[in-house]
């Protein structure tokens, strides 16, 4: 964790105002607590940087090191990890109770499709008009569903009526 000033950053030479500090120089050894003015004659004698990344400890902690080249690495990690973060987004599967064997089946390929993608999938059963009193035959074509995809995700929830 490093301090950070109101825009965001770090305090850097400076800009760090107590007093004393427990310094680590640029190799991560701790050279003890110090006047920070003397952290900073050391840090500026080795062209470097005296950088704020403990400020709530007492007293703070304070490294020597090259600040753009630590910003630099900070915004290479940023980046990195938004590269790793997938984004899921929630994908939908309509179907009606009394659906066909062949659409039913190409129905259920793309969601298996979506599911190899890394995307949540949504399977809806929609009843229209004399439908409603048939409920059981869309909890089987759900059941069917979740059976055949089961190797490539899971159930989040028991299937469950919406609307009326």
């Amino acid at each position: 964790m490093v301090a950070r000033k109101e825009d965001g950053d770090p305090r850097v030479n400076r800009e760090i105002t107590s007093r004393e500090i427990l310094l680590i120089d640029e190799n991560g050894v701790k050279m003890g607590i110090i006047p920070t003015a003397e952290g900073i004659h050391l840090a500026e004698e080795r062209q470097l940087d005296l950088v704020e990344v403990a400020p709530q400890a007492s007293p703070p902690v304070c490294r020597i090191l090259d600040y753009g080249k630590y910003r630099y690495q900070l915004q290479k990690k940023e980046k990195d990890a938004r590269k790793k973060q997938k984004v899921q987004t929630l994908k939908e599967m309509k179907m009606r109770p009394k659906i066909d064997e062949h659409d039913y089946d190409f129905k259920v390929r793309a969601i298996k499709s979506f599911l190899e993608d890394g995307h949540r999938v949504k399977v809806s059963v929609f009843f229209r008009g004399r439908e409603m009193s048939f409920l059981s035959k869309g909890e089987e074509v759900l059941a069917r569903v979740i059976a055949d995809c089961e190797g490539l995700g899971k159930s989040e929830g028991r299937p469950r009526m919406e609307g009326r």
